[in-house]
């Protein structure tokens, strides 16, 4: 049948569609989901350099360089949900992606702090498209535990990043000033966008594309906020990325300026992202035999448990490097266990306007973590305890929502696709 126009009602065709194998299709969207990735982690090494290069004297501050970048990727998209339903996902993904390659020559070249942490929201806003559009174009393809183990199996390569890096990004700094890390930024986004243009076919029929109008705009939002199951895992999620945020901002200051690792901070802090790689390889194998609900529930109650004991250890004074990477991996498998999980629930409700609901979800759970990660990270004193404790009110307060949508009743699924 002739698709049409959502705009004119003129019979309008499809470009013909070359679509990519399985394995080329995961590896591009772990792609897509880096650009954010490394622009949260390729500086973690230089921000020393950058805190002495542009005179920042409390060294808290320094995790502005990440609170702001997250601030910009958390607003945007709500900006591309609707822009992707409307025009497609391929061009608004390219647009972005050269936005991002000029913010970070902006970054590059930033002669103060305020300057740095314009460019970091700038390359936080281009960004945002990544995080609406790598959801979107999975949901455009698959559903329920398709959809999760895709999304994980893409996360299991995408967890590379973070374990990786940190050690690029010292490689980098031991070639010229941390501004080169900014350029390579540029660069990887650059070869992404290449990628998206000569390979990525449009995952959005002209049929199923939505104008843009107050009013549907209006439909599309009301339908994502007043789903709770859309609206409460977008929330629950939000609580554990904070974790991962609160983590990412004091890991420098922890590794370093505590246990004074700071010649192995890579190494150790490629320890902690591998185990949510981890995380995401075996869920991606268990998901569709046990169940997006059971996975994702039975990590929160495992943070928990961990938090407990890891408080435990440091008030009885027994805290040492070894505890704490241990305590942390852990952590984070836990985490890795929830976070794909709770996004591919929330986002099975409002498959229809996938765009709009990525959008409100991304928000939800970007702004949220950069709340959450802010207040544990901007309460570290010198000890690993705040970090402990703020994880324990994660779990908890996890269970709590995770109670609420499932109205009391865990490790049960709503349908036989979860």
């Amino acid at each position: 049948m002739t698709e049409q126009s959502p705009e004119t009602g003129t019979p309008a065709a499809d470009p013909p569609r070359t679509d990519m194998h399985p394995k080329e299709f995961v590896a591009f969207v772990a792609a897509v989901m880096a650009v954010n990735a490394l622009g949260v982690d390729l500086m973690l090494p230089a921000m020393s350099q950058i805190g002495h290069d542009l005179a920042i004297a409390t060294a808290n501050h320094r995790q502005w360089i990440v609170t702001a970048y997250m601030l910009g990727f958390g607003t945007g998209q709500l900006v591309y949900g609707p822009l992707a339903d409307r025009f497609g996902r391929k061009p608004i993904l390219i647009v972005t992606l050269a936005g991002f390659v000029a913010a970070s020559i902006f970054a590059a070249g930033s002669a103060t702090f305020a300057a740095l942490l314009g460019a970091r929201m700038l390359q936080g806003l281009m960004s945002a498209s990544t995080r609406v559009l790598a959801v979107a174009i999975v949901r455009d393809k698959f559903s329920g535990r398709q959809m999760a183990r895709t999304l994980s199996l893409a996360q299991m390569i995408f967890f590379l990043v973070p374990i990786l890096a940190p050690t690029l990004g010292q490689g980098l700094l031991a070639f010229g000033p941390w501004r080169f890390i900014f350029y390579a930024l540029g660069a990887f986004a650059a070869f992404v966008l290449a990628w998206s243009a000569l390979r990525l076919p449009e995952t959005l029929p002209v049929a199923r594309r939505r104008a843009i109008s107050l009013a549907s705009l209006g439909n599309a939002y009301r339908t994502t906020l007043t789903d709770r199951y859309s609206v409460g895992y977008a929330f629950a999620a939000s609580l554990t990325f904070g974790g991962i945020i609160a983590f990412v901002s004091s890991a420098q200051q922890i590794f370093v300026d505590e246990f004074g690792a700071g010649e192995r901070f890579t190494l150790l802090f490629a320890l902690c992202a591998f185990a949510m790689g981890c995380a995401s390889f075996a869920n991606s194998r268990l998901v569709e035999r046990l169940g997006t609900r059971l996975i994702s529930q039975a990590g929160v109650f495992a943070l928990i448990g961990l938090s407990i004991v890891h408080i435990a250890v440091i008030a009885s004074g027994h805290e040492s490097l070894v505890s704490y990477i241990l305590f942390q991996a852990l952590s984070m498998t836990c985490i890795g266990l929830c976070g794909s999980n709770f996004g591919a629930m929330a986002m099975e409700p409002v498959g229809h306007i996938a765009g709009s609901a990525s959008s409100v979800q991304g928000f939800i759970t970007s702004i949220g973590a950069v709340v959450v990660g802010s207040i544990i990270g901007q309460a570290y004193n010198g000890t690993t305890m705040p970090l402990a404790i703020g994880y324990l009110g994660i779990g908890l307060a996890v269970l709590v929502v995770v109670l609420l949508i499932e109205r009391g009743q865990l490790f049960r699924a709503r349908m036989a696709a979860e």
